[in-house]
């Protein structure tokens, strides 16, 4: 389906058409928009990790003036209906979740109540007034917590905290382990996180009594899906329900589930008659909004003596909190079932468990398989320390070549149009290998330690339909698209996405622009309202440019077919071969040159609308189309990723001298999202890697509810990264544009992870979990204080 012809609009790096508005002030987020007559609420929200709730007093808080009204999870269960998950796969146990908890909490911070008050801070106010009588029980806090025989059940509706569990194999993993020269394990643990976008959680919900129609601003990532949800809960049909999703202020993944708090929004103004907001606050947004990550991997690896993986097994474990908003195998299963890259691996394994702790509900972050590329390379660099060889030789010897492609992988995934070994080349010619390691010798004699860590991503995107058919996840990935030209000539065209920041009103008008023939600066893109945007599947897993786009260039080929056989009518010409529309104007072919003919965009337009006895026999006014695009079921692009890194070894500080990525994603539609996203990928995975971390004590009390104790990166702790680009299009999409915007997350975490444990190779340690803190590193330099790096050096 992919086109090798040279593109008039699609690769031009034009500035982004809503900067204008958004860093002149301009914007338009939902605390800008102004709901007269709204009440506010403020949750009232769990102390405790685990206890039951034997009462809840609210008079006080009634009393205060201004209040509404105090609600409790037994009126939100009257009014709403359960989320019930019970998808059809082997091993995972159905759960449900109450609006708002009846019985018990399940961890600290979740919401007991909710206050409506004439204004924020009464409701804030008036929160504090309300008592509940708790029954604290055992907190399950950890994965080992979790699985321990006899643990305290975190829903006692299942009979164990192991919500999840599945398992694969292809080959004969048993067997190659007799044949191999040596058995590498290594074990990675990635912790918990969390997605801290600038604009936290929010809504404001108006019910028309009289249309018996909700009006529902959120800011979210895929408004279509959440319309549905909403309705299904409150028991209204979708047409009863309208979700305007304004500009965003970053999503990363956390505005994609209908949350509790914003059903309880809804319902709310639907039964007290009245507008009702919420905006939480950035304590609550890093305790209660959602978590992710809490991976804990162990690999065992049957290798030849050069390297060569004969075979792989993978355990995998995830802490996935107190409650499901998702399919609990979904993230970890996507790890195990892509875990092997760009590495020739025939003979696969894999055990996937995931268990309930009384923590804050996981839900997808942006790269939810970001564990993945550091689990395979790590594994990598094991086969390398043990064997005693080059980690870039043991690469080089397992790594998928052009002449593999398209490559099966045991799961079944089916590789093609990606270039591990080109990239993989390209950057550590960039970074010149050989001479880093001239250089690292020589500073490891002056007691300086610098280490290089590589790290080959192949990243998933797309998610078509039959994926999830395959998988057994609900869910589809087909995405929808409209495109109008009207009566002047402009063109305005939607589809199903959620824009949270990356550039969709310019990207997508240079997809539309390329499809039709017209400039971009005549395209106009309208998205984030249900009644305006076709159906579609919206904003996560990598899909906006290949679904999104790739939707609107389809459909803006159907318009131009239209036009251009307009035009031909019009031109007295008997079909439309000879002629095609470029920036709004019909030429035509003559002599091998192409030729104006005084025909514009407008032209026709007029004619479809305002003329249409002058139309072709069989076409109808308008010029109005719609499609509807599913997508591969997977599709990949790639990227390899060099980081250098120094380690202070008498502070266990880190510091980062070098990044390079040479990354191919395809066709690229503007370099300069392209860009920001590759960029902003990459800051995401190092500041995780580095810095983030939600930290729970034995209790279960979250010990990281501020910027105080959860630190993210700044441009002060990030390096400059340069990126060398590779454009291998996709033979399976439109324009063989590929998704990007997830890899640079999954290449960050792996590159650092090696380049430190490369650091530290003389002193026999190795880091295998994360954040790589001071602490951290210093702890593991401790450990082995007895191993002297050259005369006179000690560790103390």
């Amino acid at each position: 389906m992919s086109e090798t012809r040279n593109f008039h609009y699609i690769g031009k790096p034009l500035a982004r058409k809503e900067d204008k508005r958004l860093v002149t002030g301009q914007g338009r987020y939902l605390d800008d928009i102004v709901v007269p007559g709204a009440l506010h609420v403020s949750f009232v929200r769990s102390p405790h990790a685990h206890a039951r709730i034997l009462g809840i007093s609210a008079d006080a808080a009634r009393e205060l003036p201004g209040v509404t009204g105090v609600f409790t999870g037994e009126d939100l269960d009257k009014w709403t209906n359960r989320l019930r998950l019970a998808p059809p796969i082997e091993g995972l146990h159905p759960t449900e979740i109450a609006t708002l908890p009846i019985d018990k909490v399940r961890f600290h911070g979740d919401p007991v109540a909710v206050v409506v008050a004439r204004d924020r801070y009464i409701a804030e106010d008036a929160a504090e007034l309300v008592e509940v009588e708790y029954e604290v029980l055992p907190a399950i806090a950890s994965l080992e917590g979790a699985f321990a025989p006899g643990a305290t059940l975190v829903d006692e509706t299942l009979p164990s905290n192991l919500v999840s569990h599945q398992t694969f194999s292809a080959g004969n993993v048993t067997q190659r382990r007799g044949e191999a020269h040596a058995i590498v394990e290594a074990s990675f643990y990635q912790h918990r996180q969390t997605h801290v976008p600038m604009e936290t959680r929010g809504c404001a919900a108006v019910w028309d009594a009289g249309r018996e129609h909700l009006t529902f601003h959120i800011g979210n990532q895929v408004p279509h899906p959440l319309r549905s949800q909403l309705a299904a809960r409150l028991g209204l049909s979708e047409s009863q329900v309208t979700v305007m999703s304004p500009d965003v202020g970053g999503g990363f993944g956390q505005k994609i589930a209908l949350y509790r708090e914003e059903l309880s929004v809804a319902a709310l103004a639907r039964q007290l008659n009245r507008p009702v907001r919420w905006r939480e606050d950035r304590t609550e947004n890093l305790m209660a909004a959602s978590h992710a990550r809490e991976n804990l991997c162990r690999t065992r690896a049957a290798v030849a003596a050069d390297g060569r993986i004969l075979g792989l097994e993978l355990e995998i474990a995830e802490d996935f909190g107190a409650y499901c908003f998702y399919p609990a195998n979904y993230m970890s299963r996507v790890v195990a079932m892509i875990l092997t890259g760009p590495y020739r691996i025939e003979d696969y394994a894999f055990e996937v468990k995931i268990a309930l702790t009384n923590k804050c509900g996981n839900g997808p972050m942006r790269a939810p398989m970001a564990i993945t590329s550091w689990v395979m390379d790590g594994t990598i660099d094991a086969i390398a320390r043990q064997l005693g060889l080059d980690p870039l030789a043991v690469r080089r010897t397992n790594m998928l070549r052009e002449g593999d492609l398209p490559y099966r992988m045991a799961t079944g995934e089916v590789l093609e149009d990606i270039t591990p070994a080109e990239t993989l080349e390209s950057v550590v010619e960039a970074i010149d290998y050989e001479a880093f390691r001239k250089r690292q010798q020589a500073l490891r004699a002056e007691g300086r330690y610098i280490g290089l860590g590589l790290c080959t991503v192949v990243e998933s995107t797309t998610y078509g339909s039959a994926f999830y058919k395959s998988t057994g996840i609900p869910g589809s990935g087909h995405e929808a698209a409209w495109v109008r030209i009207e009566p002047s000539g402009v063109v305005n065209a939607s589809v199903g996405l959620g824009a949270t920041g990356q550039g969709y009103e310019t990207a997508m008008s240079q997809a539309v622009a390329e499809g039709l023939g017209v400039d971009p600066s005549n395209v106009r893109i309208q998205i984030g309202n249900t009644d305006v945007a076709p159906y579609g599947m919206g904003s996560r897993g990598a899909r906006g440019g290949t679904a999104g786009g790739g939707s609107l260039y389809l459909c803006a080929q159907k318009a131009r077919e239209q036009v251009l056989r307009i035009a031909a009518h019009k031109l007295g010409l008997n079909s439309a071969q000879e002629i095609r529309l470029l920036d709004g104007q019909v030429e035509r072919l003559i002599n091998g040159e192409w030729n104006g003919t005084g025909l514009s965009l407008a032209d026709i337009a007029r004619t479809a609308y305002l003329d249409p006895t002058n139309l072709p026999e069989g076409v109808a006014p308008g010029l109005d189309f719609s499609l509807t695009y599913d997508p591969p079921p997977m599709t990949y692009s790639n990227s390899s990723h060099a980081c250098e890194v120094e380690v202070d070894i008498a502070t266990g500080a880190l510091s980062i001298a070098r990044y390079v990525v040479s990354e191919d994603c395809g066709t690229v539609i503007n370099p300069i999202v392209v860009r920001g996203q590759q960029q902003g990928a990459i800051a995401m995975g190092l500041s995780g890697a580095l810095l983030e971390e939600v930290v729970y004590d034995e209790n279960g009390q979250n010990l990281s509810a501020t910027f105080a104790d959860y630190l993210v990166a700044t441009a002060c702790e990030l390096p400059n990264f340069e990126i060398l680009h590779h454009h291998t299009p996709n033979k399976r999409t439109p324009a063989g544009i590929k998704g990007m915007a997830e890899g640079g997350v999954m290449g960050a975490i792996g590159a650092v992870t090696n380049a430190v444990n490369d650091a530290l190779a003389p002193f026999g340690v190795v880091a295998d979990r994360q954040p790589l803190s001071p602490q951290y590193l210093r702890s593991l330099l401790r450990e082995r204080s007895g191993t002297a790096l050259h005369e006179g050096q000690e560790l103390t």
